[in-house]
């Protein structure tokens, strides 16, 4: 279900934004950036200090998640069911070894790995791309804008 851009997008920009449910059914979006790709249908992040974001997965696994890159004004939406894969579980086994390869001594942090079937993902970009601006232009543009905020 994911393709390969989408797959580079999150390998190059792993802070996602999680959108989960609370229990008074009120949305809460919390950014996540021990993102993985782990195969064309799974992606998970490392829980190190999520306790809202766990419970909400707890009781309602739908999450829905975007990633952005802020230098081309394009994003990736991937919507699925969530599961828990709790420190000390086989899955938790089988699967930490992919984050101590990428984030090193900040896997020793990892109390949970939240792993989302992906049930649906989508491209997004903005406005100005429907009138025919190039990525070169809007990244010349971003990265213009940025320095300006911090010279």
């Amino acid at each position: 279900m994911l393709t390969d851009s989408a797959k580079a997008l999150i390998a190059t920009f792993p802070l996602g934004f999680v959108a989960t449910v609370t229990a008074e059914g009120r949305p809460a979006v919390s950014p996540k950036g021990t993102f993985l790709v782990l195969d064309d249908a799974t992606i998970g992040f490392g829980n190190i200090r999520s306790p809202g974001t766990l419970a909400n997965v707890g009781r309602t696994p739908h999450v829905e998640v975007n990633f952005i890159d802020q230098w081309k004004r394009k994003g990736l939406r991937v919507r699925g069911a969530a599961r828990i894969a709790a420190k000390g579980s086989g899955e938790f086994a089988a699967q930490i070894g992919l984050w101590q390869a990428k984030w090193g001594d900040l896997a020793g942090r990892i109390t949970d790995l939240v792993l989302i079937d992906v049930e649906a993902a989508s491209e997004m970009t903005t406005p100005p791309y429907d009138d025919g601006i190039t990525e070169e232009a809007m990244i010349a543009a971003y990265k213009s804008k940025f320095a300006e905020i911090y010279p």
